[in-house]
């Protein structure tokens, strides 16, 4: 009769996530991820609460080529699929607390956000184990590929601030001497899709393949 009530988190007293406010979920991964960078097109921010205290942070929102999405799920529009853009929780949590947290926010996903199909996220070579808490939450593998990341004063960036967007950011970057002393590094991406509507799992225009051994 009154409607659903809204949807602020999931979980339990104990452990739980809730959204937050985009400035700190960034002022956290800009502290805290092996990258040191944030997301522009990320806009579900979600924070992760052990005992009531902020331990870590899941940022979703558009795919690097947001348009991309039909050439993965057939058929998919832009507000119809979500990608985790980045993700870190402190050690200091509760066991499996990165695969209970994934678990609980795709929870949050369906209730609230009601138009999303399907959910993208890239394992990092870098991060060692090839998704394992990705395959812990039953997402599908899609494969691997390439990517060419640049090493530059302790930092890493994407092969894409060459062309990126932000002028300012490219010329810092380059004042600084970045085209000479970079180094290039080609690092493997492990694909992994959870679909929260598994109907549209018949339109994925990607293989599904088995889960890659973890530590080789």
């Amino acid at each position: 009769m009154w409607g659903e009530s809204e949807c602020i988190g999931f979980g339990s007293a104990e452990f739980y996530i809730s959204e937050i406010k985009k400035d700190l979920a960034n002022s956290i991964i800009k502290k805290n991820h092996y990258s040191k960078k944030v997301y522009r097109a990320t806009y579900i921010n979600l924070g992760v609460f052990y005992k009531s205290i902020l331990k870590g942070v899941l940022q979703y929102g558009y795919a690097m080529n947001p348009a991309s999405c039909s050439n993965i799920v057939k058929g998919t529009a832009l507000n119809e699929y979500l990608e985790l853009n980045r993700m870190w929780l402190d050690d200091d949590c509760i066991q499996y607390a990165e695969s209970q947290a994934i678990s609980y926010s795709i929870k949050y996903i369906k209730k609230k956000f009601k138009k999303i199909k399907w959910i993208q996220s890239f394992a990092d070579e870098r991060c060692g184990g090839f998704g394992i808490v990705y395959q812990a939450c039953s997402f599908d593998y899609f494969g691997e590929h390439n990517s060419v990341f640049y090493e530059f004063e302790d930092e890493v960036y994407h092969k894409s601030i060459i062309t990126d967007s932000r002028k300012n950011k490219k010329e810092e970057l380059i004042s600084k001497g970045f085209l000479e002393k970079a180094v290039e590094m080609n690092l493997r991406q492990f694909r992994y899709i959870k679909f929260i509507d598994i109907r549209e799992k018949k339109n994925c225009l990607l293989k599904q393949q088995p889960y890659p051994k973890h530590y080789k």
